[in-house]
């Protein structure tokens, strides 16, 4: 008989709750097992102490009868220091975005680009409109108190 040392489903629907069950591998996930070696708890922190609960005892016993542990529970295995801690792979390919979120990104990135071109064009428009201004304002400022200047002597005139 193949034995198996894995997850046994429970809990209701949306909150799991899992047995760290020995089961002839032939089985059900969720039918009948050998024994109960413990409990995990996903819904917990991470770093919480009863996220994971073994019986290290049954472990190492099953262990030596020649149970395989599967992916999940080898590693809960090798984080309690029970079994060698097993190779995990990286599958960097996996993990990149698909071909239309990359085009979004693209896209993003490129309307980015051209808000701050825009922007800098604006900022160098209107720098060389300001100073031209400030020269127009600087030659209107004479020309106005000469204006000015007249106005009053053309007044004197009417009423004299």
């Amino acid at each position: 008989m193949a034995l198996a040392i894995r997850l046994s489903r429970q809990g209701r629907k949306k909150r799991p709750h899992y047995a760290v069950v020995v089961a002839d591998s032939r089985k059900a996930r969720d039918g009948r097992f050998i024994e109960k070696l413990g409990t995990y708890n996903p819904l917990l922190n991470k770093d919480d102490e009863g996220r994971v609960k073994l019986n290290g005892e049954r472990v190492t016993y099953w262990l030596e009868q020649g149970a395989k542990p599967s992916d999940r529970v080898a590693i809960f295995l090798g984080k309690a220091g029970l079994a060698e801690m097993p190779e995990q792979r990286n599958n960097p390919e996996k993990a990149k975005p698909k071909a239309a979120a990359q085009q979004r990104l693209k896209d993003k990135e490129e309307k980015a680009k051209a808000a701050e071109e825009a922007a800098k064009q604006a900022e160098e428009e209107t720098k060389t409109e300001e100073a031209p201004a400030e020269e127009a304002t600087q030659e209107e400022a004479p020309a106005e108190e000469t204006k000015a200047e007249e106005a009053p002597a053309e007044e004197e005139k009417k009423d004299a």
